[in-house]
């Protein structure tokens, strides 16, 4: 997947473009970065409805190609390079989102895979 990113996108538009490609997970953002293995403060949780442009010093635009074999840490450390802003990945278990803090080193076609089974009914 290839996610365009500039000031106009609202955080709502990029993890909903991310989950499109990766049913079981989604993007947050936050206004303090995390290091690898670190859980993300809810208390800095950013608000969907904000534009990039609104929450991040670096104003450059582009393209963030995104691929299934991409480990978690590399799709979250790349938000913070390129472009500014601390990206955290969510893996959906049954109702509940979990930070994938402890499994960082996942790819994000593990992470999704692990979503679908732990959401999956039990026969």
């Amino acid at each position: 997947m290839k996610l365009h990113i500039d000031d106009t996108k609202t955080i709502e538009e990029i993890r909903n473009e991310f989950t499109n490609s990766f049913e079981f997970l989604k993007l947050e953002f936050f206004t303090k970065p995390h290091q690898a293995g670190e859980a993300s403060a809810k208390a800095d949780m950013i608000d969907e409805n904000k534009t990039l442009g609104e929450i991040r010093q670096k104003h450059n635009e582009g393209d963030l190609v995104i691929n299934a074999d991409m480990l978690v840490s590399e799709v979250e450390g790349a938000f913070d390079k390129k472009f500014g802003v601390h990206a955290q990945v969510f893996r959906k278990q049954n109702n509940v989102w979990l930070e994938t803090s402890g499994s960082d080193s996942w790819t994000l076609a593990k992470q999704n895979e692990t979503g679908k089974f732990m959401s999956s009914p039990v026969e």
